[in-house]
């Protein structure tokens, strides 16, 4: 046990010189007999190292290692867990719903949160989590989230009001009362992507949208092939600042919307929209 100690502690000391080397990029940085010197100044031990410069430190290296460094100590893991803004799992492929029940009630000051997934693991109780500890939350990231259930809608409801941008693309079991109830309270929403999402992107829902997300500059309903013209005339009325409408594969959208007078709408109250309409009935996305 105690060579395993000694020899933690030397692969600690020398990632300790590494990352510090990182940090001044490779210049005045250098081992000394009583630690790392920088421009005069001597760190005699990784655990010595000022807030500032482990958060400098983090923000030049990848998210596990972050993770990974918040494990060192007690001191680092509440200086990395208060000060780190940005995180992303994504590279988690087998364990990202046990890692998120983990970390999110330590990461509470989050803003950013990247989950996206190439399979589905995350399930309703690990965004319950996110939603209860991570309350400052504005860029959140579910894509391909195929688990979940509307009770991560609400969750998010109710722990994430700040939201401003929110992908849910390929997130199928969402429905559109779910997503409507969502945007009673996450009403700061300014980016969301529900592109793929068939049950959930519905008129019931757009019309939601429109009720309450005044702010929203760009949506993507790609491939939502339940949203109609009715939806997409709310969104005219109810968004005056949206940019961005994708509508590409939605079948449902007539070609009077798309062409005829109604089209006209969103210009006439003055919302320079950009569309994507593009489609093929009866293609696949």
């Amino acid at each position: 046990m105690a060579g395993e100690g000694k020899a933690r502690s030397e692969d600690l000391n020398l990632c300790f010189e590494k990352l510090m080397m990182l940090a001044f990029g490779g210049g005045k940085s250098g081992s000394s007999e009583g630690g790392v010197k920088m421009e005069g100044a001597v760190i005699p031990d990784w655990k010595d190292i000022p807030v500032e410069l482990l958060l400098r430190i983090v923000s030049l290296v990848d998210d596990r290692t972050v993770i990974m460094a918040s494990g060192v100590c007690s001191g680092w893991r509440d200086a990395i867990c208060m000060g780190l803004p940005h995180l992303c799992l994504s590279w988690c492929k087998n364990n990202m719903n046990n890692l998120v029940l983990s970390l999110a009630p330590k990461f509470t000051k989050l803003q950013t949160l990247v989950l996206r997934q190439d399979k589905p693991q995350l399930e309703d109780h690990a965004v319950e989590t996110i939603a209860s500890y991570c309350r400052d939350l504005q860029d959140l990231d579910l894509s391909k989230s195929f688990k979940l259930s509307d009770l991560s809608l609400y969750a998010l409801a109710h722990g994430c009001p700040n939201l401003i941008k929110l992908n849910i693309s390929g997130c199928t079991a969402f429905s559109d009362a779910g997503l409507e109830y969502l945007t009673k309270f996450c009403q700061k929403l300014k980016i969301l992507n529900l592109c793929g999402c068939v049950k959930g992107a519905t008129d019931r829902a757009l019309k939601g949208i429109g009720r309450n997300c005044s702010q929203l500059q760009s949506l993507n309903l790609g491939w939502c092939e339940n949203v109609g013209d009715a939806g997409v005339m709310s969104l005219a009325y109810g968004c005056p600042d949206l940019r961005t409408l994708d509508l590409c594969g939605c079948v449902c959208i007539t070609g009077i919307l798309k062409f005829g007078d109604d089209f006209l709408a969103f210009h006439k109250i003055g919302c320079k929209v950009q569309m994507s309409l593009s489609y093929h009935v009866g293609s696949e996305p």
